[in-house]
């Protein structure tokens, strides 16, 4: 729990000092791409900074690429943040005609889903969350009460597995390709959650009834982000629609 504690107080340090967020949003022209593009959606206390890696990848692979970024600490509640991402979203692809997929890495995903409910995406491709807390996480439940919580704001305080703001229940089954790919990693599984964990997420809350495929992974919360096993998964679903599972057991 101190470990935790110690990540959200430096989120919040850097959150105060960086008052900008950081795009990396190339578009390809049509005779180097596939035409299609990936919206990209960085976590809790984070911005498109941490996700550079990985939307460069995506970008040498043949994809467009948009980064979504979105202020999620302090006053933000869950509806405030939906609200900036759907305004994002739709500004940037709502004219687009060839596949959009959508990837999300921890609160990214979950923003993907909530923006997926009620939204209506004509061209939708396919979506992969990782590591995304879909039942909350006993980290947040043992900051009850602590004042980093309360500075963290309401966006922080829904991701608790009591899901006190309605947020994680309001999120709709999917209806859409799904994929999951979830972390367990022994140098990173934390002491306050039960069972196998990525260090910040248990590995049963990342499930979603409905996903059509989930992978397991050995790899940490904040590793997913440029880990090369899970961009090899990543990138397999959005070409295949579903995870490369043998390369999983050799």
């Amino acid at each position: 729990m101190k470990r935790f504690m110690l990540v959200l107080a430096g989120l919040v340090a850097i959150a105060v000092l960086v008052s900008a967020l950081i795009d990396w949003n190339p578009i390809r022209t049509p005779e180097d791409s596939s035409g299609e593009t990936v919206v990209l959606l960085h976590g809790l206390g984070r911005s498109n900074l941490v996700t550079k890696t990985m939307a460069k990848r995506l970008f040498e692979s043949g994809f467009s690429v948009k980064q979504i970024g979105y202020q999620s600490l302090f006053g933000d509640t869950p509806d405030e943040v939906v609200k900036e991402v759907t305004e994002q979203i739709n500004a940037c692809c709502s004219n687009l005609t060839k596949p959009v997929h959508f990837v999300g890495h921890s609160l990214g995903g979950l923003l993907v889903r909530a923006y997926l409910g009620e939204n209506t995406v004509a061209n939708l491709g396919r979506v992969v969350l990782l590591g995304s807390p879909n039942k909350g996480t006993p980290i947040v439940d043992g900051l009850k009460g602590e004042w980093l919580l309360e500075v963290a704001g309401e966006m922080t305080k829904a991701l608790g597995t009591d899901d006190s703001s309605g947020f994680l229940s309001s999120l709709k089954a999917p209806t859409y390709t799904l994929g999951i790919i979830a972390g367990v990693a022994d140098a990173g599984r934390s002491e306050e959650i039960p069972g196998d964990d990525d260090g910040l997420v248990p590995l049963e809350s990342t499930k979603v009834a409905g996903m059509s495929d989930f992978v397991i992974l050995p790899v940490s919360h904040a590793d997913m982000r440029e880990d090369e096993q899970t961009y090899s998964q990543l990138l397999h679903f959005l070409k295949e629609g579903k995870f490369d599972h043998e390369a999983v057991q050799k």
